[in-house]
């Protein structure tokens, strides 16, 4: 596993390759926009910097993770020569079967190829390869440099083997394994996502504002932040999209998303990544956003 490739390099990518070039792989961070590849590369820059700065990294460290990463933008040449490839474009089912489908044809057999999707099945994403027991999920946290789980999803046929290797080689990363089995959502999700969902009906339904069902979120539950804000960071776009997974995958209307939600996805307020979404976003400067008034 000296040797990887990371697909996507958007915020999830750029964060597996950063950690997996921190200890020590050779990354090929793989995407078909050189400039998505050279942001990525800038922002694992400023990650490493702050590192440096908060003393958990030396100027040598830094100078070889960034050494350790290779960018690319054709798939075939970015994936000769792995043992693993991990995926980490965006949450869409049609791209992630197309790409699995070509990494079937341009790796070696032997090659473990890993999504860190957050709620797409492995089972049916395994089911376009000509090696099911190879394929299997590794569902990163985000920020990945700093979060600790890992969820480990195995697909209906993934192998003993490779469920071990991807679980111990999760350990040499620093990080914490969890294997789970292959329902929509998983479990991380699957348990977010309709709290997520909950408060965005709360919103909804007048019961309370933004700040206020935040705080109180934050101040009784200890959670870090507010579902809201944490729906902003996470992308609005996307809890959409995982709320349609585990609406379609359970039947259950109780994960049935909230038209609040749909409407501002529709109308472009994804969160931070639009810079609006339940509060507005300016260089990292949260402001509180006025409650959307339609419904």
């Amino acid at each position: 596993m000296k040797h990887i490739a990371v697909i996507g390099a958007g915020t999830m990518g750029n964060g597996i390759a950063h950690v997996f070039a921190q200890f020590g792989h050779q990354v090929n961070l793989i995407d078909i926009s050189q400039t998505a590849l050279d942001s990525a590369i800038a922002t694992i820059g400023k990650n490493l910097d702050r590192q440096v700065s908060k003393g958990t990294l030396t100027e040598a460290q830094k100078s070889t993770t960034l050494n350790n990463l290779i960018t690319h933008t054709d798939m075939k040449s970015g994936v000769q020569g792995v043992s693993l490839v991990v995926e980490a474009a965006t949450e869409n089912i049609d791209l992630k079967l197309k790409i699995f489908k070509d990494l079937d044809m341009l790796t070696d057999p032997t090659v473990i190829l890993a999504t860190n999707t957050s709620s797409i099945s492995i089972t049916q994403i395994a089911a376009v390869t000509t090696r099911p027991e190879k394929v299997i999920g590794m569902h990163f946290m985000n920020p990945v440099p700093i979060m600790k789980l890992v969820e480990i999803i195995r697909g209906y046929s993934t192998s003993n083997e490779v469920t071990n290797t991807i679980m111990e080689l999760s350990k040499r990363l620093n990080k914490i394994p969890v294997e789970v089995n292959d329902y929509p959502g998983f479990v991380a999700n699957r348990i977010l996502m309709p709290m997520i969902n909950e408060a965005i009906y709360s919103l909804y339904e007048g019961v309370a504002g933004v700040e206020e069902i935040d705080t109180v979120m934050k101040l009784g539950m200890a959670h870090p932040m507010g579902p809201l804000q944490l729906a902003d960071f996470i992308g609005l776009d996307v809890c959409l999209a995982i709320l349609n997974v585990l609406y379609d995958g359970f039947g259950n209307p109780k994960y049935a998303p909230c038209p609040l939600l749909v409407n501002m996805v529709m109308a472009g307020k994804k969160g931070v990544k639009s810079g609006e979404g339940f509060y507005t976003w300016n260089q990292g400067t949260k402001e509180l956003l006025v409650a959307p008034k339609f419904k």
